[in-house]
């Protein structure tokens, strides 16, 4: 059956055709941005590229740009320079729509859009679905957030992520992941009614405005499910990685000291911190909460250790020591 939804995407689209439904938004409060979406697409079918997460592209601390049905690259790449240089969501699509870059395969007629950004405290917010985009298509704009989808099983499927999204309390990425099961249900991309799940692949990402590095896998969070054994349904497995994600920086989760070794402060909003233990050490490694390494500190010395480079967040301090070879890994809080 999954040969048969390939043979079928070959049919209706060409493979940078990345008809989905998805979300972004940002927070005016705390300046994140984070985008989510899913597709009846993997990264198998994609040729490894990694699934839905395709459409994605986040600027911290400024806005998010989900580009889908018929995917530009050329197009997705001017969009982000017009939010660099401060061109509103309106501003982008109204450019988009009169400079089409169809090299890469279909034009503006074939495209989907969704932005948003952060302009001073106020969040703006646009979208566009071109009228070739395969029904049902639509979208929805509220203040701070653009939902949008086409080849859905219905209209439905974008209402009801709007609802999870509105009546969810909690955190922007709390709001994100609401608003994907909001639109779970078997065909919610139509292609992947036969396999009885939404979806092949699902995302979600939101980005600190402290975050330097947008590319997949550095945003303080940043998860991707690529792809999924037959009749699993990836928002669920998206739901679990993200329970996950927020057990581990969960404070009541957080082991601060060692019986070998204390770090201290911890929380720490000094930009410094000092590792009491009885041995030597011989090197300190910062890694992120998803197991990506980030940094060497200086093990020079044990007091005062520079640590204002790390953004806030969560990390996996890993304290070798020199004679006895016992390596110490300890969550460091930074607020």
């Amino acid at each position: 059956m999954r040969f048969l939804t390939f043979v079928l995407c070959l049919l209706v689209c060409h493979l940078n055709g990345q008809h989905t439904f998805s979300i972004v938004a940002a927070d005016p409060t705390s300046k994140e941005v984070g985008s989510a979406g899913a597709t009846c697409l993997d990264n198998i079918i994609l040729n490894g590229e990694e699934g839905a997460l395709t459409i994605s592209d986040i600027i911290p601390g400024k806005g998010a740009i989900n580009t889908q049905a018929w995917w530009s690259p050329f197009n997705m790449s001017a969009a982000l320079d017009r939010m660099e240089s401060g061109d509103s969501p309106e501003e982008i699509i109204d450019w988009l729509k009169l400079n089409d870059n169809s090299s890469g395969g279909g034009n503006i007629n074939d495209r989907q859009y969704g932005i948003v950004d952060i302009n001073n405290n106020t969040t703006r917010s646009a979208g566009f679905t071109g009228a070739n985009n395969f029904a049902e298509a639509g979208q929805l704009i509220g203040d701070n957030y653009a939902i949008q989808g086409n080849i859905l099983i219905s209209i439905d499927v974008l209402q009801d992520m709007e609802k999870a999204f509105l009546e969810t309390n909690g955190t922007l990425a709390d709001k994100l992941m609401a608003a994907m099961q909001g639109a779970k249900r078997p065909g919610a991309d139509q292609r992947c009614l036969s396999e009885g799940v939404s979806s092949l692949s699902a995302f979600l990402r939101v980005a600190q405005p402290t975050d330097t590095d947008a590319s997949y896998g550095n945003l303080s969070l940043d998860l991707n499910i690529g792809s999924t054994p037959f009749s699993v349904e990836p928002i669920d497995e998206l739901q679990s990685a993200y329970n996950e994600y927020k057990a581990t920086v969960s404070d009541e989760n957080i082991q601060y000291s060692h019986d070998n070794i204390l770090i201290f402060p911890n929380p720490n909003s000094t930009g410094k911190i000092s590792i009491k233990t009885d041995q030597e050490i011989i090197a300190i490694q910062v890694f992120s909460i998803l197991g990506q390494h980030v940094s060497f500190l200086n093990s020079d010395s044990t007091e005062n250790i520079d640590i204002s480079h790390l953004s806030k967040g969560v990390y996996f301090l890993q304290v070798s020591e020199k004679y006895n070879n016992q390596i110490y890994i300890q969550k460091l809080k930074i607020n």
